[in-house]
């Protein structure tokens, strides 16, 4: 008679909280040795443990982010199981949809499925009816427990006990056997000295500065595995959390109740409703006609400044109540500036450079979707997309334009100026620019062409004397070069000429000394510019 073949069991374990497993003999030990015992029972049918363990405590088993759990499923999809054992099915997990999942991925792999004290046959439509009704109840006993806990936590603020957590800046945790929390009197005072400061400043962001280069730090915390948490500056979220919090007028909030909490509070009633007064009235005035939220940016998330910093979508409104997006830096919304690096950026303009060149590259409507990030630097910008899109963009890329291939990413290098006008930053870049006419400068030009009248041979004559300084010099551009007048119109100036460098600078009568100091060439329309060709449109 032959032996049958030898089949490898793992056994799985899980207990939902900590409690106890730092005893000799816990829960998960019980768990295996009852395993154990099983599988030593099907000694005739080839069974025997393995010696790797896969134990999960302190996992709540409505989820499968578990590393026992993930070992084991990583050994299952290498071939190093034929059998899985537990002790109970809700120690695999408690949920329906990931029950599914799992026996899914045992089925492929050929893999079984044993519970040590519910005996059942998972080959069998039955048997995983069976299944499937023990974990309905599993599930069921687990939102149970949950909506137990919750209704218990509510009924236990409504008396005012602190639920647990890390006490803010200002208190220590409760007592032993007690839920009141506990006044660190020189974090009181810090907390106190907090709020009358930013009633004398202002400005939270003004304050959280401040605060940082006096040494004032948020409330330290080593958690059990000893790393200390906290004790950094405090940024201005943490300042805008610290004055808004109620505990601090010895109260509890629960959602949207506030209850009368048994801790003493650290802070006046008047000056916390002083600071919350100030809070508010700072707070940026909206129209009740004016959209709620901006439209979401097509680069947030995906926008990183030269020193690698994420820059944000941000938003303010002129006095009109006209809408200006930008992108900023990190660094900068905290209030840390960096004169060299560029970190803040006009969002329309970007977007815009951003979406043209992607559909020139792609050769079809742009996609954010295939963007994967986009790295502004000094004088260009790094487009990068998924590795396959090389074989789409190899044909459409210009010149003065790089690919650089990495192991899963394409990156596109496009140059990128930043000229300041009036300013503000515009933004050009990428090959073959299509025109892009000022109207500011064209109106210019054709108010200065409306001071003058022609003579009978055509050429320009005064007939008005210019009523101001202003009108004086802006009656130069009239006398441009024939093929400047003509660019201007038609959009194809250097994008850095614009109606301020015009009226301020000496602009001379020679026509050829006009084309070379304003970067146009001797002798056709096309301004002197590197990275621009023309529209084949035109």
């Amino acid at each position: 008679m032959s032996r049958p073949a030898p089949r490898r069991c793992a056994i799985y374990t899980r207990k939902s909280s900590d409690e106890g497993l730092d005893q000799a003999f816990n829960s998960l030990d019980a768990q295996r040795d009852a395993g154990e015992a099983y599988i030593t029972s099907q000694a005739a049918e080839g069974w025997k443990a393995i010696a790797t363990r896969y134990d999960d405590g302190g996992f709540s088993g409505g989820t499968m982010e578990r590393p026992g759990l993930q070992r084991l499923l990583a050994d299952v999809e290498a071939g190093l199981v034929d059998v899985v054992v537990v002790y109970k099915i809700d120690r695999l997990t408690r949920s329906l949809a990931d029950f599914a999942r799992i026996v899914e991925r045992f089925d492929a792999r050929g893999v079984s499925f044993v519970s040590v004290t519910q005996a059942f046959n998972t080959t069998s439509s039955m048997g995983r009816l069976t299944l499937n009704v023990l974990l309905s109840f599993a599930q069921f006993e687990r939102e149970v427990t949950g909506e137990r806990i919750r209704d218990k936590i509510a009924a236990s603020k409504a008396r005012g006990m602190w639920m647990g957590g890390l006490p803010p800046l200002g208190y220590d945790l409760p007592e032993p056997g007690s839920r009141k929390l506990q006044v660190n009197a020189d974090e009181a005072a810090t907390v106190r000295m907090i709020f009358a400061r930013y009633l004398a400043i202002g400005s939270v962001h003004r304050l959280a500065s401040t605060l940082t280069d006096e040494g004032v730090v948020s409330k330290a915390h080593t958690a059990r595995s000893g790393r200390v948490l906290g004790g950094t500056p405090l940024g201005r979220g943490a300042l805008f959390h610290l004055l808004r919090n109620r505990i601090y007028l010895g109260q509890i909030v629960h959602k949207d109740a506030v209850h009368d909490g048994e801790h003493d509070a650290i802070v006046d009633q008047g000056l916390f409703e002083h600071v919350q007064q100030r809070l508010a009235g700072s707070a940026t005035k909206r129209s009740p006609d004016s959209p709620r939220r901006v439209d979401k940016a097509m680069l947030a998330g995906r926008l990183f400044d030269a020193q690698g910093e994420p820059m944000s979508p941000a938003h303010s409104r002129g006095r009109s109540g006209r809408l200006y997006r930008y992108y900023v830096s990190a660094s900068l919304q905290r209030g840390a500036s960096r004169g060299s690096c560029l970190q803040r950026v006009a969002a329309p303009a970007l977007e815009q450079v951003v979406t043209t060149t992607l559909e020139r590259l792609l050769g079809q409507p742009a996609s954010s979707d295939l963007l994967r990030a986009v790295h502004l630097k000094a004088a260009a910008i790094d487009l990068v997309l998924p590795r396959p899109a090389a074989r789409s963009i190899a044909a459409r890329v210009s010149d003065d334009e790089t690919v650089t291939l990495e192991d899963d990413a394409c990156i596109v290098t496009i140059p990128l100026c930043l000229p300041l006008r009036g300013g503000r930053r515009s933004i050009d870049a990428g090959a073959r620019m299509q025109t892009c006419p000022d109207a500011i400068l064209i109106g210019a030009l054709r108010k200065a062409h409306a001071m003058l009248e022609r003579d009978p041979r055509g050429q320009p004559i005064m007939t008005t004397a210019p009523a101001s300084p202003y009108e004086r010099r802006l009656l130069r551009l009239a006398f441009l070069a024939p093929d400047i007048q003509q660019a201007i119109l038609a959009g194809r100036q250097p994008r850095s000429l614009n109606l301020e460098q015009l009226i301020h600078r000496g602009v001379p009568l020679a026509w050829s000394a006009q084309r070379a100091m304003l970067g146009f060439s001797r002798s056709a329309n096309v301004p002197v510019m590197a990275n621009w060709q023309p529209d084949p449109r035109d």
